[in-house]
This record gives structure tokens, sequence and C-alpha cells, in this order.
């Protein structure tokens, strides 16, 4: 068995967004794919474990003292810790984008995006000198990169200035049990007070970049009559405050719900139960739950922006952000839902947790045999 360490200490639980499922389900993937080919420990934050139970199952777990919360803390624990317990590992994959100052070799890095340089005010000032110091060096020190979208890989070759064989495209995979066990449509109804007849939904932190106002402006403006609400579920983030504000202002705290971060049942019975995901983030390296939704029946309408319209394919709506335009492909998975669902489960087939799986085996074998 080829032993793998991997830094998992920035995957805050509910604080990262999608990079922690990306990483988790990749991994649970990788032993479908792999077998007992790599002997995997990972190096997780305090609360990782009680987040993700079904990772304990498959590998080694070795949390930390501390919740690392602090980024300083946890680079120090990275470059001390974990290092020590690296040592000797054929691979050495570290998650968050960013290797730390001392790390064992061969490093695997994962990118997930380069949101700084596009967006740098939606950083704090502390993050944004630390990844214009420490990306492109931790670049410089991995012997390969793995990202989430060939739009990640394409920025990552056009602004890092890395050589294409030296980066790989590991898509994400939804786990197998996705669905399995939802919250009931009544129940959810009940407990968010959801009663119109259509309801969109938008699994997402409250980040500037992910652009809840639109949604806003979209039930202020060209589907106020519609008998509809939104449900904003995720976790509170740097625009959280505004967008409270936003609704309010409007007047619309009756039609659209923030009902905070949700567990896996819930989040499952919500999307279930959608008219539409809506998903007007300005960027993504991803957009995991476009996957998710397609896979459990709720037709797409997307951002036209950053890899979004990757991952949509022709099974969805990728538009660009024009109210006019959203509130007409509303109508559209109104009145041709069967035709969206067919097409988004068939979309989400092609993104399975044992083919991210596979897709890490790739680069953890090429690496391992030095190319």
């Amino acid at each position: 068995m080829t032993r793998v360490a991997v830094n998992l200490l920035w995957c805050v639980p509910g604080q990262v967004g999608g990079s922690e499922q990306y990483l988790v389900r990749q991994l649970l993937g990788l032993r479908q794919a792999a077998g007992n080919e790599f002997a995997v420990e990972a190096y997780a934050p305090r609360g990782l474990v009680a987040a993700h139970p079904r990772i304990t199952s498959q590998f080694t777990v070795h949390e930390s003292a501390s919740g690392e919360q602090r980024r300083a803390l946890r680079v120090w624990r990275e470059a001390t810790w974990f290092a020590a317990r690296a040592r000797g590992a054929a691979i050495v994959h570290h998650g968050g984008g960013t290797v730390p100052p001392r790390s064992p070799q061969p490093v695997v890095l994962t990118i997930h995006d380069l949101q700084y340089l596009d967006y740098p005010q939606y950083f704090t000032r502390t993050k944004l000198r630390y990844l214009t110091a420490r990306l492109p060096a931790s670049v410089q020190r991995a012997r390969h990169i793995v990202v989430p979208s060939h739009y990640v890989k394409q920025t990552v070759l056009e602004r890092l200035g890395v050589a294409p064989e030296r980066v790989s495209v590991v898509r994400h995979g939804i786990e197998a049990t996705l669905g399995q066990a939802p919250t009931s449509e009544r129940e959810l109804r009940e407990r968010f007070d959801v009663r119109a007849a259509h309801v969109l939904v938008y699994p997402a932190i409250t980040h500037p970049h992910k652009n809840h106002a639109f949604l806003v402006n979209l039930m202020a403006g060209p589907l106020r009559q519609l008998d509809a609400q939104v449900v904003f579920a995720g976790g509170v983030g740097r625009a959280h405050d505004s967008l409270q504000r936003c609704i309010n202002e409007n007047k619309l705290a009756d039609r659209i719900k923030l009902v905070g971060r949700l567990d896996e049942r819930d989040r499952d019975g919500l999307l279930s139960m959608a008219t539409a995901l809506v998903f007007p983030s300005s960027y993504e390296g991803f957009g995991a739950p476009i996957i998710e939704a397609m896979a459990l029946g709720a037709p797409v309408i997307a951002a036209n922006t950053t890899a979004l319209p990757e991952v949509v394919g022709d099974a969805g709506h990728a538009l660009p952000l024009d109210l006019e335009a959203w509130a007409a492909a509303v109508n559209d998975v109104i009145a041709r839902r069967t035709m969206w669902q067919e097409r988004g489960r068939v979309r989400a087939t092609q993104f399975q947790a044992i083919d991210s799986g596979r897709d890490l085996a790739a680069v953890y074998r090429r690496v391992q045999a030095g190319a």
C-alpha cells in the first residue's frame, strides 16, 4: 500500500464552502475506485470527524487539538505537527490551496480557484496578502496540481504560468447515498414556513460573490406576481447583513427565507422539493450544488460565469445575470419540468464520487512514478 498523508487542517466544517465536500467526497471515492492501493492518513481540525463520520470508516484520521479557526495557528500547525507526522509518506497532499513553509515531498496541491486575483475586494487584507505571497510559492513547490474544473485549470495555466502537464482536473463527485433519506417536504415546509406553490432554492454561504441580492431583485421585480418563495440555505458570510437589509427594504421577508446551514437530510429534502435550484454566483471553481440538484430532480438555473456553464452543460439554463432572462427561465422549468429533470439526472451520472476517486488515483500514481 502507498502511504498518502492528506492535509485537511484548513477544512473547518461549515466555514470553507464547497471545497469541504469536494475533498471529503473524493477521498471516499478513492477507496471505491482504488481499493486498498493507497493507505490514506488524513490530518484534520477538531470537529471534522463529527461532521463527516463516514471518513473514519475508510481512513485513519488524526484530529488536531484545535478547531483551526485562526489561520496563523493553522499554518503553524501544518508546518510542525502535520509536517512531522507526514514525514516518510510516499505522497503529501495539501488540499487547501497552499503548501506550508515546511512540508515533506513529493507534494500534490489542490487549488480550488483563483478568485483572489479577479475579486480581491471580496477578501480581507490579511487573507489577500497571505494568498498573494503563498499561492505562487506553493505552486512552485508542488509536484502536481489538482483542480476541480477545466476552467480552473486554464486560469492556473494562464495566471500562474504552470506547464499543462503539471495540472490535472479531478472532477467533483457526489456520493451514492445522496438522497437516500431526505427530510419530507411537509416537514421542511412547516419548519421553514414555506407555503408557496413554487420553491426556488439557493444553497450558498452569504459571501459577496454568491450574489444573493440578485435573487432578491428577481423576486421584487419580474417574479413579484408568481406564487413562489426563495430559500437561502447556507452559513453566514461577509454579505449577510447587507442581504438582510436588501430583503427588508424590498419588504420580502415573507417570500425569502434564510434557513442557515443544513444537514444532508434537510439539504436533500429541500432540493428534491425545489421548483428549481437558482445559482447566480459570480465566481465558482465548480459549483457542487448544481450536480446535487440534478441528481435529486431539481431543474437548474445558473449564471453563465466562470466554471458554471461547464458544470451545467446542456442539462440546465446557464444565463447572463439579467432579471428578465431569469424570470423566463423560471417559467420554462415550471412548464418543462420533466424534461429538465431527465437531462439533469443524466448529467449527474458523470460526476460520481467513484469518478472523482478514479481521477485522484491517477494523479497519485503519476506522482509516485515520478512523472
